[in-house]
């Protein structure tokens, strides 16, 4: 989240006449995040999050916010989007896609421990078993098309070897996706900053911008890397083990996806490289703007492959 787009109070006040949310109290930028202008909204009937999209086209927004309102109702813990009156969930403000959301109370827990890697983990299966009746189909944004022209993209940026590094792996990714593994609306960006906790609990699933018809364990692998490992990337067995035993609880994975797991885990690490070394080299222009460090996922990436994390098949037979 971040502030590509300014919009002021007096903006933001004739733009919600078309809400019953009541009147602007306060508007405050969001400076965390990378992809689309954030901004916290109180009104007098409540509090939101007024998203106004910078990439995203408006033809695909509905994926994106029928897709939230679809788990919302489902009982997965998500903020609720805020039709207009006319039941829109979105409209232009100051030349892009704007939509309003519930703010859900809660913060990120940005060294989660191994209740917080439980509670994770049983929600994402959750939300991919509310997924299935899902029906809305959108191909993912950051899928080996955009691996592959994101690679060209960044290649004078970064070492022979590196280079090198990033060639194999796509290689090798693009083998691995010959087998068709189950499938559906996965989250794909669900890191600590993308959840909250009220407390001990977990309180929301939060932004949902990178939403896509993917593999749900794919979506799994994504959130392993982030929320299990220590400094260096290395996991931590008894987070792993909470964030993975908590999910198969939900939704035990098939014997193609733990076969895939390893090459899950490097699918999820390389894509998070290539787009923080997009972010950092090639940054788009913002008031407020966070990019974070590529040598993270560069160095998951590189353990990944040393020391491959077969899936822990004794999961399954707690799961059953």
């Amino acid at each position: 989240m971040s502030v590509f787009t300014r919009v002021t109070e007096s903006e933001v006040s004739a733009w919600l006449t078309r809400f019953s949310v009541g009147t602007a109290r306060a508007l405050t930028p969001i400076s965390e995040g990378i992809e689309n202008t954030n901004y916290f909204l109180s009104t007098t009937d409540g509090e939101f999050v007024l998203t106004l999209y910078e990439r995203v086209p408006a033809e695909d927004l509905p994926f994106y916010l029928n897709f939230t309102a679809h788990l919302a109702r489902s009982g997965v813990a998500v903020p609720t989007p805020i039709a207009d009156r006319t039941g829109a969930l979105f409209s232009i403000l100051n030349g892009r896609p704007a939509a309003l959301t519930q703010r859900i109370a809660g913060r990120p827990v940005m060294q989660p421990g191994v209740l917080h890697c439980m509670a994770v983990g049983r929600e994402l299966g959750r939300l991919h078993n509310a997924s299935r009746a899902f029906r809305t189909r959108i191909s993912n944004k950051r899928g080996p098309g955009w691996t592959l022209s994101t690679s060209r993209a960044v290649r004078p940026f970064v070492s022979a070897d590196q280079n090198a590094l990033i060639e194999n792996e796509l290689k090798f990714q693009r083998e691995r996706r010959q087998t068709r593994l189950p499938n559906g609306a996965i989250h794909a960006d669900l890191f600590r900053d993308n959840v909250l906790f009220d407390g001990d609990n977990l309180s929301g699933l939060i932004d949902f911008g990178f939403a896509a018809t993917d593999e749900f364990a794919y979506d799994l692998a994504i959130t392993a890397n982030d929320w299990c490992v220590v400094p260096g990337g290395e996991f931590d067995d008894a987070r792993l083990h909470a964030l993975l035993a908590a999910y198969v609880s939900e939704r035990p994975l098939t014997e193609a996806e733990q076969v895939a797991w390893p090459a899950l885990l490097r699918a999820a690490a390389i894509r998070f490289w290539l787009s923080r070394l997009y972010d950092l080299h090639l940054p788009r222009a913002a008031e407020l703007n966070t990019p974070h460090d590529p040598a993270v996922f560069e160095n998951i990436l590189r353990l990944r492959i040393a020391k491959p994390g077969f899936w822990p098949t004794n999961l399954q037979a707690e799961a059953v």
